[in-house]
């Protein structure tokens, strides 16, 4: 019997408040509106930014369903959607690209002026939400709202891929694997015998690493105070692996001496403000570029002397990679698929919806890479 047109009833894992674990809740979906498309999740991963919503440091209205990083197939579509039908495998994105805007069409901007992220509306592009939980609306997040069995997103905000990838892995090109491979490949433009420095080896930083291998670096330097994500680390593609733990001056130091004056390009894939200063002053003054990739806790600045990129170092950051993500997470997908990178390292654990809450409690203690939830 087709659902098309009617209200679906699933499970989904509601965040009612900051700081509590998820609850699992039977919420109603409506069915899309015109430019909408409603998408069965199948797997969604974990990642740090949804810890971060959790915990208040990036701020979103609630009560919320959260997640970003999916893969699922579409159910049913509005009137007027034409990029996607109903069977389509899709990933839903959190950086959407609406083909209009200035950044849209800006050879290099990614972040494009519809996003849902520096302003958040917890809601679609028409200003209202199509869960709700208990009789009451809940919030969507970030335009995606993955951690439920059925979504509604706006069409910019959804990309069709290739019909036999594995979605249980793929997903992590919804977020993770694209936001890190892209700050080397196509933020930083890793170049070929370059030495890389790689501050966080979480899913995003190892992908960092993936990218800077991929682009040809000579010397992957990969920079955590777990020691247990070190063999991760060399299996991607690090060459050397250090503990700042395990010397008396500061790290930026270590890796000027070890690079003979500091590293060419260097990743900050932590989102804290003393490892976004040592990444810069690890790098060359004159040609290092330095990219900032974690999210650093909201409402507060940075102190820095300008003399430090005076000198010809370059800071930059980027969301999603600097991907446009309609046009690149199908090329993505498309890569993955011909073998020119692997996603199974990356993930180390897989769960039920269920166990959601379960999933965050490995993120915070280190002991995972990525949790696969699937339903």
């Amino acid at each position: 019997m087709s659902t098309a047109g009617k209200v679906i009833k699933c499970k989904a894992a509601v965040l009612w408040e900051l700081k509590k674990p998820f609850s699992i809740e039977e919420v109603e979906v409506a069915p899309p509106k015109a430019y909408e498309v409603r998408i069965k999740i199948v797997a969604t991963g974990v990642c740090r930014s949804d810890d971060h919503a959790i915990n208040g440091s990036l701020v979103t209205p609630l009560p919320a369903i959260i997640g970003h990083e999916a893969a699922g197939i579409v159910e049913s579509i509005g009137e007027g959607v034409t990029t996607v039908k109903p069977g389509d495998k899709v990933i839903p994105l959190f950086v959407p690209q609406c083909g209009k805007c200035s950044v849209c069409k800006h050879p290099e901007g990614n972040f494009c002026l519809k996003n849902n992220v520096t302003k958040p509306r917890g809601t679609l592009m028409d200003g209202t939400s199509r869960f709700t939980c208990r009789g009451k609306p809940i919030y969507h997040f970030i335009g995606t709202s993955t951690f439920t069995q059925y979504t509604v997103v706006d069409e910019i905000s959804v990309a069709k891929i290739d019909a036999d990838s594995p979605l249980e892995k793929v997903c992590l090109i919804g977020c993770g694997f694209s936001t890190g491979y892209g700050s080397a490949v196509k933020v930083a433009k890793v170049t070929q015998g370059s030495t890389c420095a790689v501050f966080g080896l979480g899913g995003v930083g190892l992908s960092v690493i993936m990218g800077c291998k991929a682009a040809g670096a000579a010397r992957i330097i990969a920079v955590d105070i777990n020691k247990d994500k070190f063999v991760k680390a060399k299996e991607v593609g690090a060459t050397e692996c250090i503990n700042p733990r395990d010397y008396e001056k500061p790290i930026e130091e270590v890796l000027k001496e070890m690079s003979g004056g500091g590293v060419d390009f260097s990743f900050e894939v932590i989102g804290r403000f003393d490892t976004m200063m040592a990444a810069l002053l690890c790098c060359q003054e004159a040609y290092g570029v330095s990219v900032i990739v974690g999210i650093a806790p909201s409402a507060q600045n940075l102190p820095m002397n300008p003399m430090l990129l005076l000198t010809g170092r370059t800071w930059k950051g980027a969301i999603f990679g600097g991907f446009k993500s309609k046009d690149s997470v199908p090329k993505l997908v498309a890569d993955f698929m011909a073998k020119k990178f692997p996603l199974d390292p990356l993930i180390t654990h897989v769960l039920p919806l269920e166990k959601i809450n379960e999933g965050f409690d490995l993120l915070r203690s280190g002991k995972s890479v990525r949790t696969v939830l699937t339903f």
